[in-house]
């Protein structure tokens, strides 16, 4: 696991604002799920991870009970693939979609190419953020996603995708 730094983490939610408020949120690659717990922390009204590793699930559900949010905690123990087909067809949209995979081994464009073919997934006014390398350009525009922002951090990349 590459866990996301705390200054990454602060950019990703300075991005967003108010937006995390009420917000339904999705955290593919959770990892330990420090995404989407820092969201509920903010004001989220729920948050579900998808994260393929095992041991990783467990540590999700452990945080989330410390922190008090087990109630407000959805965890699929699945590829981001099969966690996004799954979300589609059970009709979950988001308001806020955070993608943080490993980095250069493709990745992210697949989990973006993914969403931008199921579009449906996010709420019209939501916004996906992915954070990648900088060796991986994921483009302008996506299926049915306009990236709206990027920036950068070092070797890493932040971008800012809506619905168009």
């Amino acid at each position: 696991m590459r866990p996301t730094s705390e200054r990454l983490r602060e950019a990703v939610l300075a991005t967003l604002g108010t937006r995390v408020e009420g917000a339904r949120f999705l955290d593919l690659y959770a990892g330990a799920g420090a995404g989407g717990l820092e969201s509920l922390s903010r004001g989220a009204a729920e948050a579900i991870f998808v994260e393929s590793h095992r041991p990783a699930g467990r540590l999700i559900q452990d945080n989330a009970r410390l922190c008090g949010f087990e109630d407000r905690v959805r965890i699929l123990v699945m590829t981001v693939e099969r966690g996004l087909a799954r979300l589609r067809r059970e009709g979950v949209r988001f308001d806020v979609v955070f993608i943080d995979p490993p980095y250069d081994r493709g990745e992210a464009k697949a989990a973006m190419a993914r969403l931008g073919q199921w579009p449906e997934l996010v709420a019209p006014r939501g916004v996906l953020i992915c954070q990648h390398s900088r060796h991986e350009e994921l483009g302008e525009e996506i299926g049915g996603l306009s990236r709206m922002r990027q920036k950068r951090f070092g070797e890493t990349i932040i971008d800012s995708y809506e619905p168009r």
